[in-house]
């Protein structure tokens, strides 16, 4: 079948064409006597379409009168799409009465312009990257910094005193959390523990103060059922022990009470620790610094040089690029921004896509005083839906699947994707693979600087349970289903139409599978508590557990029978038992399973983690080269409790087909190796034999206790852009490093036990990289005595 879209505008429309075209198509030959009926049903839904898609690209929202009937439509739409799915020919007669008596009512139907297409091209603009990394450095940070740091007593030598507390208090979009992270990341290093959380408006406290012990204690598994005395016991025993000094950001608390949990976690007599805090409200930081010795930092909006440094390096680099003609709206839009940081990066963002005219920027310009004029939420409420109403509309259904996830939850490029490939949102671009094309969508909304969605909302696109003030109408149908925070299905709401169903933490209430046979997407995350009837969902396309606890042990083999579903599965606590059948499918994600000592069976494996070289066959380590499709793959090379003639041999064979991977299409490589790290690395992983074009790895991180040099053998990554090393020494051959014309980001990782403060260790990759003609990023950090496990490929 074709591919097809649907979209938040216009529903599941654009699908709903698509399979009847299908359906007169003479595969369906039983059809045939009412393909006449199908021929007018088609023209008749494509200009319900057309007209929709116009309505959608209109600035602002439309009037009462539209909402109305475009909802009516949308909901038609996907009533039509789950009869066809179900094959029900019976349903054609009744769809068609339906949408005669919808246009009779509606008969304004107007030709609409085609959306302009996605760029089969469309890239990370490096541009867009540059204003992220402003951002994350944020223009006049260092004085704020250093204020934080004042406030903290923190000067780097070791003082006896009680826990330190700073409450960073001030409005969104001040850049209150990235001050924190930035104190955060340069103090961090010589603690005991340390842990960075965002708590949100509505988060589950359970669930937080779980997040914080795994962070603190990395030997932790969350338990199903764990309460919140016993988790703070937790964390206090773990903190109290040897007087741990620990730093603690707790990001955007909205509540007195929120903190009043956490605090108690948190030992007073543990001498030199840190807890930075950071919040809207000034009573909440008053609370947080009354609990402990505490200091309030308020945010300032940033002055009017930092602002033009952030908004003119996104469009022309610098403000001495920008044409004369626009300097003067420049101006009055920074004036709007109000020196919002995020309110600058948006409306760039937007810029960034119009072209350089005078009145295109002029009418951005008015836009903005309009969305002022007619809100009560502020500037960054206005900016952000302003950039939302100008998006092409796959980009708005995109940005408006976002919503589904928590606030704050941290969200997987690749899940996401794969979320959107399996509710339809996605179409095959010319010459492109349809993940290829997501990756578009994703890559235009960084470029667009909209990848944090904030205020748009869709009528009945998404039903939320379990956030406080969220309500479902019980009289809407539920298209798409995100539990959280233990959420509980009230009485009434029907959730038969389930498209997706996504569930957030271990206490959810999961509906049975058998109340949902529409699901297209069905993601667990830290969630065990997971129901059967997976197999019996003929539309799945789209299948991931992450976290799941104990609550999975086997998949079903029916669901091998689903040859369109992806299946994507991480799960730290025990080893997942995979039936055969199931690794034929064609896209799967495996970080925890059972893998087959035969590679024949694992010809659609694209990502492979936590594969334990030395517990595999030699046949198989050779045969894994022959996994043309894997794109993805991180290796353990564990010799504790083996004998050297039982792992001797492996290396080599595993380095060969690591080196024929690299060649078909591996993106990254992730390998911890817990033993002599030297001794696995001397092995020639990328031959000098082969032209260095010839390997396309991206990204590579080495997880071990320490190299004594930097391999020559990594001078043949040229097309490497992301690398991690733990090294304990350096010589000439940082050099090799320098010489990587693809490098983008560095991280350097040091053994805690072999810091010479007086060497020129990171001073000399700091040279490189600033020799660098990409300059890359580089950061660096102290391994522990212990190395803990690489989660995930």
């Amino acid at each position: 079948m074709e591919e097809v879209l649907v979209s938040a505008a216009t529903g599941a429309l654009g699908a709903v064409v698509g399979k009847l075209a299908t359906l007169a198509s003479d595969e369906y030959k039983r059809l045939r006597g009412i393909r006449g009926e199908i021929d007018s049903l088609s023209r008749e839904l494509a200009a319900m379409d057309a007209f929709l898609e116009k309505m959608s690209e209109a600035e602002g929202e439309p009037d009462l009168q539209d909402k109305v009937w475009m909802n009516e439509v949308r909901e038609l739409s996907y009533e039509a799409e789950d009869s066809i799915d179900d094959f029900m020919a019976r349903a054609i007669e009744d769809l068609k009465k339906q949408i005669d008596e919808v246009s009779q009512t509606n008969a304004r139907y107007r030709s609409g312009e085609p959306v302009a297409s996605v760029s089969n091209k469309s890239k990370v603009d490096r541009r867009a990257l540059a204003i992220f990394e402003d951002a994350l450095k944020l223009v006049g940070i260092d004085g704020p910094k250093e204020e934080v740091v004042q406030l903290l007593g923190h000067d780097g030598e070791t003082k006896q005193q009680p826990p330190k507390v700073v409450a960073i208090v001030g409005s969104g979009g001040l850049g209150k959390t990235t001050l924190a992270n930035k104190v955060y990341q340069e103090l961090k290093r010589g603690f005991d523990g340390d842990a960075f959380l965002s708590v949100s408006q509505n988060s589950d406290i359970v669930s937080v103060m779980s997040k914080i012990f795994s962070q603190l204690n990395k030997s932790y598994s969350a338990a199903a059922k764990e309460d919140l005395p016993t988790l703070i016991t937790k964390i206090w025993d773990f903190l109290s022990d040897r007087n741990k000094r620990y730093f603690i950001v707790v990001d955007d608390i909205w509540k007195v009470e929120t903190w009043n949990d956490i605090k108690y976690a948190f030992p007073i007599s543990n001498s030199d620790s840190i807890i930075i805090t950071t919040t809207r409200i000034n009573l909440v930081a008053q609370s947080c610094c009354s609990s402990f010795s505490g200091h309030i930092h308020n945010m300032r909006p940033l002055d009017e040089v930092h602002s033009r440094q952030l908004f003119y390096r996104r469009l022309f680099s610098s403000e001495e690029k920008c044409p004369s003609h626009l300097k003067e709206f420049s101006s009055q839009i920074l004036e709007k921004c109000a020196g919002l940081p995020l309110a600058i990066i948006a409306i760039s963002g937007l810029l960034a896509e119009k072209a350089s005219k005078k009145d295109t920027w002029e009418r951005v310009k008015d836009s903005i005083g309009r969305a002022l004029r007619n809100a009560s939420n502020g500037v960054m409420v206005n900016i952000i839906s302003l950039s939302y109403w100008d998006l092409p509309r796959h980009l708005k259904t995109c940005l408006l699947y976002l919503r589904i996830f928590p606030e704050d939850f941290t969200i997987d490029k690749e899940n996401l994707i794969r979320r959107w490939i399996g509710e339809g949102f996605i179409h095959k671009q010319d010459g492109c693979t349809l993940h290829e094309s997501g990756e578009m969508c994703f890559n235009e909304l960084i470029n667009r600087s909209l990848i944090q969605p904030a205020t748009a909302v869709e009528e009945n696109f998404v039903t939320i349970i379990g956030v406080p003030g969220v309500n479902p109408n019980p009289r809407n149908k539920v298209r798409r289903l995100s539990l959280q925070n233990g959420g509980e299905i009230p009485a009434g709401l029907v959730i038969s139409s389930a498209r997706s169903l996504h569930v957030f933490g271990p206490n959810a209430k999961i509906p049975s599978l058998s109340e949902s046979r529409l699901l297209r997407v069905l993601d667990y995350e830290d969630c065990s508590q997971l129901e059967d009837g997976i197999g019996n969902l003929l539309h799945l396309k789209y299948l991931r557990f992450n976290y799941a606890g104990d609550g999975l042990t086997k998949l079903p083999e029916q669901v091998a029978r689903l040859p369109q579903l992806g299946i994507d599965i991480r799960d730290y606590n025990k080893i997942i038992e995979i039936p055969s059948t199931i690794w034929q499918l064609e896209w799967l994600s495996i970080r925890d399973a059972e893998v087959p000592d035969e590679d024949v069976a694992m010809q659609g494996l694209q990502v492979l983690g936590r594969l334990d070289v030395y517990r595999k066959s030699t046949e198989f380590l050779v045969g894994l080269g022959q996994l043309k499709n894997l794109r993805k793959l991180s290796l353990i090379f564990d010799s504790v409790g083996l004998e050297y003639k039982d792992w001797a041999v492996k290396p080599a064979k595993v380095v060969s087909s690591i080196a024929e991977l690299s060649k078909a299409g591996l993106q990254s490589l992730k390998i911890r190796i817990n033993g002599p790290a030297d001794e696995i690395l001397k092995e020639d992983w990328f031959p000098e034999s082969d032209p260095p074009s010839a390997y396309g790895l991206q990204e590579f991180v080495i997880v071990a206790k320490g190299l004594w040099g930097v391999p020559t053998w990594m001078a043949s990554l040229v097309n490497l852009e992301k690398l991690r090393l733990p090294i304990n020494h350096v010589g000439e051959d940082v050099k090799i490093l320098g010489g990587l014309p693809g490098l983008r980001h560095l991280h350097i990782s040091r053994l805690w036990g072999r810091i010479d403060p007086n060497d020129d260790f990171e001073a000399a990759f700091e040279r490189a990289m600033e020799a660098h003609p990409n300059r890359p990023t580089f950061t660096h950090s102290t391994i522990p005595r212990k190395v803990h496990h690489l989660n995930g490929g």
